[in-house]
C-alpha cells in the first residue's frame, strides 16, 4: 500500500522564491506546487507608494494580515485602513480591489491565497530579487499593460485601470 501522507513544509527565514512585482517584494513561502494547489502563502514587503493596482479574481479568496506598517485597502464596497495587527479578507466572487502603502515607511503583510495560483502568476510577471530588497516598478506603457492583462487572465484575474475605483 502506498503512503498517501505528505510531509510537513518548513521554510527558513532566508528561503522561498522571492520576486519583485510592480516594485513590491513577494517571498513565496509555500506555493501551489507544494500544497497540491490548495493554497499559497506569501510574505509581502510593500515600499512607500507601493501596492497593487485594481484587480479582481472570481475564483480566488485572498487574505492579508498586516505584520507591520499600514496599507489602504480599497474595494467596490469602500476603503479600509489596515494597520499593524489588522486582517483583511477579499472573498471569492470577483470583488474589484487593491491595496496601497500611502505612508512613508514599508508595510509588511502575510497573504493567504485559496486556492493557489497567484504564486505562479507572480513568478511569471515578477523579477527575481533578494529577500528584503526592492526593485523599481517597471514602466507601465501600453505594451506592458497589455502583456500584464493577458498573463493575469491566464491565472483567473482581471486588471483594471489605476483610477477604476476613484
Amino acid at each position: 500500500m502506498e503512503n498517501k501522507k505528505s510531509s510537513p513544509i518548513a521554510v527558513g527565514a532566508n528561503e522561498g522564491v522571492t520576486v519583485s512585482v510592480v516594485g513590491d517584494t513577494y517571498r513565496i513561502l509555500v506555493g501551489g506546487d507544494q500544497t497540491r494547489g490548495a493554497f499559497t502563502v506569501i510574505d509581502m514587503l510593500i515600499p512607500p507608494g507601493g501596492g497593487s493596482g485594481p484587480h479582481s479574481h472570481a475564483q480566488i479568496e485572498e487574505s492579508f494580515y498586516v505584520i507591520d506598517g499600514e496599507i489602504t485597502v480599497r474595494s467596490e464596497y469602500g476603503t479600509y485602513q489596515a494597520g499593524k495587527g489588522s486582517f483583511v479578507n477579499i472573498p471569492k466572487g470577483g470583488v474589484v480591489h487593491y491595496f496601497k502603502n500611502n505612508t512613508d515607511r514599508p508595510a509588511h503583510l502575510l497573504c493567504l491565497v485559496v486556492p493557489a495560483g497567484l504564486d505562479a502568476f507572480f513568478q511569471e510577471i515578477g523579477k527575481p530579487v533578494a529577500i528584503g530588497k526592492y526593485l523599481p516598478p517597471p514602466p507601465m506603457d501600453k505594451d506592458s499593460i497589455e502583456k500584464l492583462t493577458a498573463i493575469a487572465k491566464k491565472y483567473g484575474q482581471e486588471v483594471f485601470p489605476p483610477d477604476f475605483l476613484d
